[in-house]
C-alpha cells in the first residue's frame, strides 16, 4: 500500500482554470491538439546547489485512476459553465498523453525540464495540478533531507516531523521523501506499514511524568523493552538525575540480564555541552557503546555547529524543520506550454518576460547528463531538442546560454539521458522501483556531484547549457516576438 489517495478519487484536484480552458479548449475544437509541456523550477530551495527529485510514484498512481465520476460530473454540470458535450466528453474522459519524467532520487537543477507531457491538449492541461503538487512536494522534503543528512557527517537521522506537517498527506508523503533524502527512519508509524521506511520511537517526557519519579519510570521501560532500551534523559535534569538514573536502571536492569542499553535521548538544553557531559558519564560507566541521540528543533545549521563544536551526538531526530522545510517551505515548481501541433509538426512556442529568469525555453525537448569518465563526476547538464544525441565518443562544446562566450570543450566523458518514458498513450510503462532502491540511487548520484555544488554556502552553480540547436531556437522566437 503506498497511495496517495487512499480510495478517495482525486480527479478533481486541479485548478478551476484547468477545466474552463478545458471547455474552451473543446468549444473551439482543439481537444485533440497535440501539446508538450514541461514541468521545471527556477530556485534551489535554500540557495543550495542542487534538489533532489520525487513524488514520481505518487503521480503515476494518480494518472492511472483518473475518472470522472457520476458525482463529479453532476457536481460540474451544476457549475452551469461547461457546455453539455464537453459534459459528455468528461463521462469517457481517458487519458492517453506520453509523458518522461526524471527518476526519484535524481540530484536535478533549475531551468532543465524534469518532467515532459505531449498528448491532447485537454488533457495535458488538466494534470497540471497534480503533476506540480505531487513532485514540487516530495522534492522539497528529500531536498530538505538531503542536506540535513549531509550536515550530520555519517551519523543516522530520523524524520521526527509528523505532528507538525502539514496534515495527514504532508506527514506520509514527507516520511517517503525524506527517505529518498538519506534519513534512515520515521517516527511516523503508517509510513513503515505503507513504505517499508523503519519507523522507530520510545517514550514521550509524559511517560516519566505519569510515575512517581524518574528512577521508576525508566526502570518500567527498561524491563518491558529491555533489548530496545532508550531513555529519554532531560525531562527534569540532564546532569543531576537523568543519566544517573539511566546508568543505575542499566546496571540494575538491564545488565543482569544480558542486555546493553540502546540509547539516550536529549531532547532540550545545550545538546553540544550536555552531550559531551553524558559521554563521559556513560563511558566512565562502562556504557562506551550506549547511543546519545538529540532532537529538539535541529537542522542543518544546527547540527553542523554541535558537531564542529565537538558534540558527543550518534544520532539525530529532525521534526518540524525537515517535514514542513522551515527555512524555505516552496519548491517552485512550473509547468509550462512548449510546443503545440500543427498539420502534424510540432511548433514551438515561448513565454516572454522582462524578468529573463522567467523566459521559457522552448520545443519538445530531452536532457543529458555528462560524466567524465576518469571521476566519474557529472560535468555538466545539456537541454536538447527531443530528438537530438549527443556522441560521447567525440567532444563536445557546452556555452553559457545567457553568457555565450563561455564555452568549454569536453572530452572523454559519458552522456546519459536523464528523461525516462514513464507513459506510453496513457499506459503506464514505467516500474517504480523500491523506496529503498531509490534512496540507494539518490546517496550514489550525490556522491557524483562535485563537493563544491553540495556547499551549503554559496555552492558552486552546476552547469545547465542548451544544445546549439535549442538555443538557436530559443534566440530566434525571442526575436520574432
Amino acid at each position: 500500500m503506498n497511495s496517495l489517495s487512499n480510495g478517495l478519487n482525486l480527479t478533481l484536484l486541479a485548478d478551476f482554470y484547468e477545466l474552463t480552458m478545458s471547455n474552451g479548449y473543446f468549444l473551439k475544437g482543439k481537444a485533440d491538439e497535440i501539446a508538450c509541456f514541461d514541468m521545471f523550477f527556477r530556485k534551489v530551495p535554500d540557495d543550495g546547489g542542487y534538489a533532489v527529485m520525487a513524488g514520481i510514484q505518487q503521480l503515476c498512481e494518480y494518472i492511472q485512476n483518473i475518472r470522472f465520476t457520476d458525482d463529479d460530473v453532476e457536481y460540474l454540470k451544476n457549475k452551469n459553465m461547461f457546455s453539455d458535450d464537453f459534459i459528455d466528453y468528461l463521462k469517457n474522459f481517458k487519458f492517453t498523453c506520453d509523458i518522461w519524467a526524471i527518476p526519484e532520487g535524481t540530484p536535478i537543477f533549475p531551468h532543465e525540464p524534469i518532467i515532459t507531457v505531449r498528448g491532447p491538449i485537454i488533457q495535458a492541461q488538466f494534470i497540471e495540478t497534480m503533476v506540480l503538487l505531487t513532485v514540487n512536494h516530495q522534492s522539497l522534503i528529500a531536498t530538505k533531507a538531503s542536506r540535513i543528512v549531509r550536515a550530520a557527517d555519517g551519523r543516522k537521522v530520523f524524520e521526527f516531523g509528523s505532528r507538525r506537517a502539514q496534515g495527514a498527506v504532508g506527514a506520509i508523503m514527507g516520511a517517503r521523501a525524506a527517505y529518498i533524502g538519506g534519513c534512515h527512519g520515521t517516527a511516523c508509524t503508517i509510513a513503515e506499514r505503507m513504505f517499508g521506511i523503519p519507523a522507530v520511537g520510545t517514550m514521550a517526557h509524559s511517560w516519566i511524568q505519569s510515575f512517581d519519579s524518574e528512577y521508576e519510570a525508566f526502570r518500567a521501560y527498561a524491563e518491558t523493552y529491555p533489548s530496545k532500551c532508550v531513555l529519554l534523559i532531560d525531562t527534569y535534569n540532564v546532569l543531576k538525575s537523568g543519566i544517573v538514573n539511566a546508568i543505575r536502571v542499566f546496571d540494575e536492569v538491564l545488565k543482569p540480564k544480558g542486555f546493553r542499553p540502546a540509547g539516550v535521548r536529549i531532547d532540550s538544553g545545550d545538546i553540544t555541552y550536555l552531550s559531551k557531559k553524558v559521554r563521559k558519564m556513560l563511558d566512565d560507566a562502562g556504557y562506551s557503546d550506549c547511543a546519545i541521540m538529540a532532537s529538539n528543533s535541529l537542522d542543518e545549521y544546527i547540527i553542523r555547529g554541535t558537531l564542529n563544536q565537538g558534540a558527543c551526538i550518534d544520532t539525530f531526530g529532525v521534526g518540524e524543520r525537515l517535514i514542513t522545510s522551515k527555512s524555505e517551505p516552496v519548491f517552485g515548481g512550473v509547468y509550462k506550454l512548449v510546443a503545440v501541433e500543427k498539420a502534424g509538426k510540432l511548433v514551438s512556442k515561448i513565454k516572454k518576460s522582462e524578468n529573463v529568469a522567467k523566459i521559457t525555453t522552448p520545443g519538445f525537448k530531452n536532457l543529458y547528463r555528462l560524466f567524465a569518465n576518469d571521476t566519474g563526476k557529472a560535468i555538466a547538464d545539456v537541454v536538447t531538442l527531443h530528438d537530438e544525441t549527443i556522441d560521447d565518443s567525440k567532444e563536445y562544446v557546452i556555452f553559457d546560454p545567457q553568457n555565450t562566450w563561455k564555452k568549454k570543450t569536453v572530452t572523454d566523458f559519458t552522456a546519459k539521458k536523464l528523461l525516462v518514458k514513464i507513459f506510453d498513450k496513457g499506459v503506464c510503462v514505467y516500474n517504480n522501483p523500491p523506496l529503498s532502491q531509490i534512496r540507494d540511487y539518490c546517496m550514489e548520484q550525490l556522491d557524483t556531484l562535485w563537493d563544491e555544488v553540495k556547499r551549503f554556502e554559496n555552492p558552486h552553480t552546476y552547469y545547465v547549457d542548451l544544445s546549439k540547436d535549442l538555443w538557436e531556437l530559443k534566440n530566434k522566437l525571442l526575436e520574432e516576438n
